[in-house]
């Protein structure tokens, strides 16, 4: 959710000590990257993908009540920064490239945890993250007829929340 001053200078949070800026930057960007992610898993209609894309919002959200002092942080700088364009619901256009990407800075992520953050912050940062994207993939049945039967989690999600969760894995 980058945004820009009006002379065009991003407004960030500052990196709380035990990161770096392009750490920070990389934990305060990843919630969204996931939930796209998470959205794009399975194609979808543009209804599903918003209901999706809705859910993932709640519950990046939704890390302003936990107990981790990290999760409330990033998500206090989430929502600190001017953003001109509010999120939406979207998917990546090549889906197997951007949850590729997704899943390799999930990893980068994870090291970044490991070596900066305390244990407890690191894990529920990255059960945050998965929560996020159990949110999303659980947010709309595939398949079905007339919003009848079908799957929560169709298996393309699965196997994402799958990839996702050995991608935070330290």
């Amino acid at each position: 959710m980058p945004s820009q001053s009006g002379a065009g200078q991003r407004l960030r949070s500052a990196p709380p000590i035990a990161f770096e800026p392009e750490e920070w930057d990389l934990l305060t960007r990843l919630p969204a990257k996931v939930m796209i992610a998470a959205t794009s898993a399975e194609p979808d209609s543009d209804q599903r993908t918003v209901a999706e894309g809705l859910a993932g919002i709640d519950a990046i959200a939704a890390g302003a009540v936990s107990d981790s002092d990290l999760v409330r942080a990033v998500v206090a700088a989430i929502y600190a920064e001017l953003d001109p364009d509010p999120p939406t619901a979207e998917q990546f256009r090549d889906r197997h490239a951007g949850i590729t990407e997704v899943l390799v800075t999930c990893r980068a992520a994870s090291l970044t945890l490991t070596r900066r953050a305390d244990p407890a912050d690191a894990a529920a940062y990255g059960q945050w993250l998965q929560n996020i994207a159990a949110r999303v993939c659980g947010a709309s049945r595939t398949g079905g007829v007339f919003g009848l039967g079908g799957s929560l989690i169709s298996d393309a999600e699965h196997t994402f929340l799958v990839d996702l969760d050995r991608a935070l894995r330290p």
